[in-house]
């Protein structure tokens, strides 16, 4: 083996001396108490704008950041937001919901942090959530029990709250009524005249949570009728889409409710290279109320989700990081409207 030979660098120059709150007190003309009630955005006491303002300028000249584990040793508890990153496929609804969430919560001086537990599931993952010591935890979909509410309120989380269909004992709860999606979307289709109703099932694992309680809506919005229901099997990819509108008029169905409004693109794109007309031959309807279904031709219609204020949800949070022995606080959300457009 060829021995490279190590020369001599520059001289590296001595590292800077890290900027502290005294630092930042004496540049601003401040006591370190007033330096720690403005980066900490502190409300009980009452600081004047200008002094604010000369805390921040000399904070920002020096390189000045509040160090996260001293401020959580004052606290009694850190400030940390944790979020298990979804195991399923996140579309733009839910991206902008995240968005909302974080900023909101950001106002409030908490930081947020997605945790992506790939591999992880159960208790392993919950443990795993525990070791970063989060003052909150929301966890969006199923996969956490009672006890691993326990575990996480053992480490240290003030709150806990899941984004689910049913609640969790000692954890506030957020229900997402996924089935009024499905029965506004086979409502509407009934009412349009249609009959013979599919409902696309995605295929991807992790939105079966969305998917089947959707899927039960449209059921039991034609219970009683002489509509006919046809569960569609399909994957989000071109050929799968292809291969079900190879088949569609074998199945003679005249409507379909798409699961969202991404599906429902994907799937009325092949209809209409198989050369199936929507809405003459065959209804489409989506949810989410997407941008990108409005300006397809035919337009698609679609069932609009009204998902939870971050703000809201981040008030939610607060109060119980604020009063962790309060009791848990369920609220039902999800609100569900059909938009009808050209496609049904």
């Amino acid at each position: 083996m060829v021995q490279i030979p190590k020369t001599p660098g520059p001289s590296s120059p001595a590292p800077r001396p890290v900027p502290t709150s005294a630092d930042v007190a004496r540049l601003a003309g401040v006591s370190r108490a007033t330096v720690s009630y403005v980066l900490n955005n502190t409300t009980s006491v009452r600081i004047s704008e200008p002094t604010r303002r000369r805390v921040h300028e000399a904070a920002k000249e020096l390189g000045y950041v509040p160090h996260a584990a001293a401020r959580s040793l004052r606290a009694g508890h850190s400030r940390l937001v944790l979020m298990p990153a979804p195991d399923f496929p996140v579309g733009p609804l839910y991206s902008r919901f995240i968005s909302e969430l974080q900023w909101a919560l950001g106002r409030l001086d908490y930081t947020v942090v997605q945790f992506g537990s790939v591999g992880l599931h159960g208790d392993e993952a919950v443990r795993a959530w525990a070791e970063l010591r989060p003052v909150a935890v929301l966890v969006p979909g199923a996969g956490l029990g009672p006890q691993g509410v326990e575990v996480l309120k053992g480490s240290g989380a003030r709150a806990v709250v899941t984004l689910g269909s049913e609640p969790v004992d000692g954890a506030h709860a957020l229900l997402m009524d996924h089935e009024a999606v499905g029965h506004c979307a086979g409502s509407h289709l009934h009412d349009r005249g249609r009959r013979r109703i599919g409902v696309v099932v995605p295929r991807e694992h992790g939105l079966e949570s969305f998917s089947l309680p959707r899927l039960k809506g449209v059921r039991d919005a034609l219970h009683g009728t002489t509509a006919t229901l046809t569960e569609l099997p399909l994957a989000y990819a071109e050929d799968s889409a292809a291969r079900l509108a190879a088949s569609w008029r074998d199945l003679d169905l005249d409507a379909v409710f798409a699961y969202n409004d991404e599906y429902a693109m994907l799937l009325m794109r092949a209809l209409q290279d198989e050369g199936v007309r929507v809405p003459e031959e065959v209804a489409v309807i989506g949810a989410d109320d997407l941008m990108l279904g409005r300006l397809l031709r035919p337009r698609l219609s679609t069932v609009h989700i009204e998902l939870p204020s971050g703000r809201d949800l981040a008030e939610l949070v607060d109060r119980a990081v604020r009063d962790p022995a309060a009791a848990p606080e369920t609220h039902k959300v999800l609100g569900a409207t059909v938009i009808h457009r050209d496609s049904s």
